[in-house]
């Protein structure tokens, strides 16, 4: 796929899976299943969405995909306050899903002024 924001949210994704492996032990091991899921769904909605037959349906999925970037945003937030993650990968990550935020919404903007 050759949507750029597709390309980030996959690398995103491997950062997150990365980080979810490293909190796989038994007393976080909720938070990583739980960040392994919602940052895999950012990139399954966009591809899902790219499948799409109008552009009101894909803005549908990109908004999903938006919405998934928020609950990462949440997972990771709570990973920091139990102390799974320390405060400068907490920062990184959140400057990156808010970047990866943003440009979900531009692209978003632009289907539906089509």
């Amino acid at each position: 796929m050759d949507l750029d924001i597709y390309k980030e949210s996959i690398e995103m994704n491997d950062r997150l899976f990365d980080l979810a492996d490293k909190l796989s032990d038994a007393k976080s091991f909720r938070v990583a299943e739980q960040l392994r899921g919602a940052s895999l769904s950012i990139s399954n909605n966009i591809a899902e969405g790219s499948g799409s037959f109008s552009d009101k349906d894909f803005a549908n999925f990109l908004n999903m995909a938006r919405r998934s970037v928020f609950e990462t945003a949440n997972i990771s937030f709570v990973a920091f306050r139990r102390k799974f993650i320390d405060e400068v990968e907490l920062e990184q990550i959140l400057n990156d899903l808010d970047l990866l935020s943003r440009k979900i919404t531009n692209f978003r903007k632009t289907l539906l002024r089509a």
